[in-house]
C-alpha cells in the first residue's frame, strides 16, 4: 500500500514511518526539512509547508491512506500561525484526499481539544468541546479535529485519535524540556495533589495509529469517531516527572509552589511576552499552570473494543528504553 504520512520526520511520525516500512507499506513523507533518517528507511520525502495546499495534493497523489500528524505544537506564538497550520493545512490535506480519490484518513488529535483546566478523571469520548481555550494549540487542534470528523462520508472514512504525553527515546519535545529544566533546577510541583495523568510510550501511540487505520473503511465502526490513547496506567505527575528526571541522572523535584501562584505568573508571563515581544516560550503560561495542576487520565476502552488497541510496552518498559537512550544516545 502507499502512504502519505505528514510530518514523517517528527517523533511520533518517524515512529508510525517506521512500522509502516517494517510492515512492507511503500511510504511517502511530508515535512518541512529531509530527515536522513527516512532516506535509509526508503522512504520518498516531499517538502513543504501544510499551508501551501499545491503541495499536499502532490504529496497525496497516488495514495491510498495518509496519516496526518504534523502540526503546530507547542504553549506560545500567534494565533495566526496555529490557525495556518492546523486548521488550515488539515483543510488542504482533506482536500488532497478528497481530489485524489483516497478513501481513508486517520488525524493525530490531542485530548487537549477537551481540557477546560479543571480533572479529567477516567474520561470518555462524550467529553464535550469547551467553549473557551486557554491556548491556541488546544484551540486550533479542537477546530482541526472536528473538520476531519464532519469530512467523514462514503468515500472518505476518518478517525482521530488523541494520544497523551507521548515520551520514549527520539523524544525531541516533552523528554528533551523535562531533563533541561530539571538540570537547570528550575522545576517546581503545582501545588501537592498527587493528580493522576496519563501518558503513552511512542511505539503504543504509534501502533494504535495502524490499528484504527487497518479497520478503517467507509461505514466501518471506527469511521467518523474520536478515540483516546494512553499507556492505560495513570500516575501521579510529578512521579512520571521524577522518574524521566532518574533516566537522565538528575535529581527529583521536590520543591513546589500553590498552583494561584503558578497561575498568575501564567498571566503575568502572557501579559509581558506579548507585550514586549519576547522571543522564545514564556516560563509559564495559564494553559501550563492548570495542566500541572490537575488530574488527566482517561478511558481507552473505545480504542480496545474497537480496534484492539492495547499497550504492548509498559511504562516501566518504556523508561528503561529511555534510560538506555539518554545515557548513550546515536550519533
Amino acid at each position: 500500500m502507499r502512504i502519505l504520512v505528514t510530518g514523517g520526520g517528527g517523533f511520533l511520525g518517524g515512529a508510525i514511518v517506521r512500522m509502516l516500512v517494517e510492515r512492507g507499506d511503500e511510504v511517502r513523507s511530508f515535512s518541512r526539512s529531509e530527515y536522513p533518517a527516512l532516506n535509509s528507511l526508503g522512504v520518498k520525502q516531499f517538502r513543504g509547508s501544510l499551508e501551501d495546499r499545491e503541495a499536499v495534493l502532490e504529496a497525496a497523489r497516488g495514495c491510498e491512506l495518509v496519516f496526518h500528524v504534523a502540526a503546530k505544537a507547542g504553549i506560545w506564538g500567534s494565533y495566526r500561525e496555529y490557525h495556518l497550520a492546523n486548521v488550515v493545512g488539515t483543510g488542504h490535506v482533506l482536500a488532497a484526499c478528497r481530489e485524489c480519490g483516497i478513501s481513508r484518513l486517520v488525524y493525530t488529535s490531542s485530548p487537549s481539544v477537551v481540557f477546560d483546566g479543571s480533572d479529567v478523571e477516567g474520561g470518555d469520548e462524550s467529553l464535550p468541546y469547551p467553549a473557551r481555550y486557554e491556548a491556541h494549540y488546544p484551540a486550533t487542534k479542537a477546530l482541526a479535529e472536528q473538520l476531519v470528523l464532519a469530512a467523514n462520508s462514503a468515500e472518505l472514512a476518518v478517525t482521530a485519535l488523541r494520544p497523551h504525553l507521548i515520551w520514549g527515546p527520539g523524544d525531541n519535545h516533552l523528554v528533551p524540556r523535562i531533563v533541561a529544566k530539571g538540570r537547570a533546577g528550575k522545576l517546581r510541583r503545582i501545588g501537592n495533589r498527587p493528580n493522576l495523568v496519563d501518558t503513552v510510550y511512542v511505539d503504543n501511540a504509534a501502533r494504535a495509529h495502524l490499528l484504527a487505520a487497518d479497520r478503517l473503511v467507509p461505514g466501518s465502526c471506527v469511521a467518523g469517531k474520536a478515540y483516546f490513547i494512553s499507556n492505560n496506567e495513570p500516575l501521579p505527575l510529578w512521579e512520571i516527572v521524577n522518574r524521566i528526571l532518574a533516566a537522565a541522572g538528575i535529581p527529583p523535584v521536590t520543591r513546589s509552589i500553590p498552583p494561584a501562584v503558578a497561575y498568575s505568573a501564567g498571566y503575568i508571563c502572557e501579559a509581558l511576552w506579548a507585550l514586549l515581544r519576547l522571543g522564545g516560550d514564556p516560563p509559564m503560561t495559564r494553559f501550563v499552570a492548570h495542566e500541572l495542576a490537575s488530574a488527566h487520565w482517561f478511558d481507552i476502552s473505545a480504542a480496545r473494543r474497537d480496534f484492539d488497541y492495547h499497550p504492548e510496552v509498559s511504562i516501566e518498559e518504556g523508561l528503561i528504553l529511555l534510560k538506555q537512550w539518554l545515557q548513550h544516545p546515536p550519533p
